[in-house]
């Protein structure tokens, strides 16, 4: 899975730190769906037609 490097602005007086950024296309590996496990709870990840992202449970 390739993160994406994130930007900083090298002007701003203080760096914040940035969340993490995935291509979705990555999580899905080139599929259209994804499951996402957040502690004992698994939710799916799909790419719709239109390009939409929905996460259910």
């Amino acid at each position: 899975m390739n993160q994406i490097t994130p930007t900083f602005d090298r002007d701003a007086d203080t760096a914040l730190p940035r969340a993490p950024l995935y291509r979705a296309e990555d999580l899905t590996r080139g599929g259209q769906t994804a499951r996402i496990v957040l502690g004992d709870q698994v939710y799916q990840l799909r790419i719709t037609k239109l390009g939409k992202l929905i996460l259910t449970k």
